[in-house]
């Protein structure tokens, strides 16, 4: 039976890749063959964008039975500079993922054939302002790795099922997708491997409702926002809910964001990519942010959004330069060495515009730390960034169990108090993991909108009293714990236990009675 809904085909959809996932990756651990399907499937997909775009542009020019994949290499290389210029990269008939499809089975160099192609590709973009959005895009696709095969071999049948399994998903006809069938396939994927690798995949994925709320909280009452902005970019998820919240193209001026990971890097490029986001309207760096950012020249950004790693270690005092970076240095102290949390939550603060807002999901005990990271709260709060702090329900994330929070900061609040949100119970258990549902969402958008005090959820509080409460931002210390329990009528309770007291007695003198006749007997 053929799923007739978006949803149902989605779904059948994500059965079959995650089915194709399975089934080819053999001896390959799957957070490893993860690059091998997400690589391929990022092949077909510029493989068929690029044959779409090329076949529009001569079928509008009258020319209806043209079909790039037939055209001749010699041809087709003419276009080359006015194709790089406006997709940003170049395929060769004979390098898309079709027509390397169809010669795969009885291609022994198939690995060769392969390994050219997607240098080809990477190659376009050379000496162009694509370079490097496009440049080790396929360097984790290692087309002649042992982990395919002891032989070139077996290197090449394993190959040969991967460019079937991927070529066989039922995604359309690119220029008929009515859904981002390409970029829902990534996302599902990389959900799904983030999920079954543990700690090391949960690093590198923000669930996608996390993702969601977190983009909605930034852009509250605007329609459009100039630039958004990750500094731990991880593989992109998070910025391009963007697309999702405002729709498409109301983002002004891009997409930007910096990864440490190279492997991550990687993906987040590919993830832009098969999101159809053009090379022009994103810029994502390699590197460490907190000691090497790579953006000074675009920020400050009006929306930013991150889901930093948790209290990792970064230079901080052993570094002196470090304390006089206008990012770090407004505080008068650095976060401490063996947890970076909140010099992210400095540099993310000092690249907010003056009429951005910053939602970072934080490892709790930044909020309530003594010592350096007290000090950076008191800076915070003394100048007004802090606008909430959310509690999130636990289990949330890849990789973790632990609660975490999110902490929204503005420099242009128009008072000077502090909105607290306990949905620590705002979740429904799905498999093993906390889902954050349309309507949980919802209900913290709502009390993150009005700004409304209410019991047992939210609560207004003064930076004076906060101040007073030695800068403690922790949910728990504002917010009062609902009490579930039953209550009881202790005198109705003491009635009733003096009443079970008195039958014990008459029971016990019944007993005795009986045991008493029964000794009479016997004697």
């Amino acid at each position: 039976m053929v799923p007739t809904t978006k949803e149902a085909q989605r779904a059948e959809l994500h059965k079959t890749i995650w089915r194709i996932a399975n089934d080819l990756r053999g001896s390959v651990d799957g957070w490893d063959f993860k690059s091998y399907v997400l690589g391929m499937l990022f092949y077909r997909f510029i493989s068929e964008n690029l044959t779409a775009y090329i076949n529009k542009g001569e079928h509008d020019a009258g020319d209806e039975s043209f079909d790039y994949t037939r055209m001749p290499d010699s041809e087709a290389g003419l276009a080359l500079q006015d194709i790089v210029a406006e997709k940003g990269f170049f395929i060769l008939p004979s390098d898309l993922f079709s027509n390397v499809r169809e010669r795969a089975a009885w291609d022994e160099n198939l690995n060769e054939t392969l390994e050219r192609a997607f240098k080809n590709i990477e190659a376009s973009a050379i000496g162009t302002e694509s370079e490097d959005d496009f440049k080790g895009l396929f360097d984790d696709l290692d087309v002649n790795s042992n982990k395919l095969g002891s032989t070139v071999a077996k290197r090449n049948q394993k190959l040969v099922k991967l460019l079937d399994a991927i070529g066989d998903l039922p995604l359309g006809r690119w220029e008929d997708n009515s859904i981002d069938l390409f970029g829902d396939a990534y996302e599902y994927l990389m959900q799904m491997y983030a999920a079954n690798a543990g700690k090391s995949g949960g690093e590198y994925y923000t669930p996608q409702e996390v993702s969601e709320l977190l983009a909605r909280i930034t852009v509250v009452g605007k329609k459009q926002v100039n630039k958004v902005y990750d500094p731990a970019v991880g593989s992109g998820s998070l910025l391009l809910k963007f697309n999702k919240v405002l729709d498409r193209g109301n983002v002004r001026q891009g997409f930007y964001g910096q990864e440490i990971n190279l492997t991550t890097y990687n993906l987040a490029r590919i993830n832009m990519l098969l999101h159809n986001v053009n090379y022009s309207d994103f810029n994502l760096a390699h590197g460490d942010t907190l000691i090497d950012p790579q953006h000074w020249d675009d920020e400050p950004f009006e929306a930013i959004v991150s889901n930093p790693p948790y209290s990792i270690k970064w230079e901080g005092d052993a570094n002196p330069l470090l304390i006089n970076d206008e990012r770090f240095a407004p505080a008068g102290v650095l976060a401490p060495k063996s947890k970076a949390d909140l010099a992210f939550t400095m540099h993310m603060l000092s690249w907010l515009a003056v009429n951005g807002t910053a939602a970072i999901v934080e490892f709790p005990g930044v909020l309530y730390r003594g010592g350096a990271e007290k000090k950076i709260r008191q800076y915070l709060i003394d100048n007004n960034y802090v606008d909430a702090v959310i509690q999130l329900p636990p289990d949330l994330f890849f990789g973790t169990t632990i609660a975490t929070c999110i902490l929204v900061l503005k420099k242009s609040k128009k008072t000077s108090d502090v909105l607290f949100i306990d949905a620590s119970a705002e979740f429904k258990r799905i498999g093993n993991k906390n889902k954050l549902l349309d309507e949980h969402r919802g209900r913290i958008l709502e009390a993150f909108t009005t700004r409304d005090p209410e019991d047992y959820f939210t609560a207004l509080v003064s930076n004076e009293d906060i101040a007073a409460n030695d800068y403690n931002i922790a949910v728990s210390s504002y917010v009062e714990a609902e009490d579930t329990r039953e209550e009881i009528d202790i005198t109705e309770l003491n009635s009733e236990i003096a009443g079970i007291v008195a039958r014990q007695a008459e029971l016990r003198t019944a007993i005795d009675e009986i045991v008493a006749d029964l000794e009479g007997t016997r004697s």
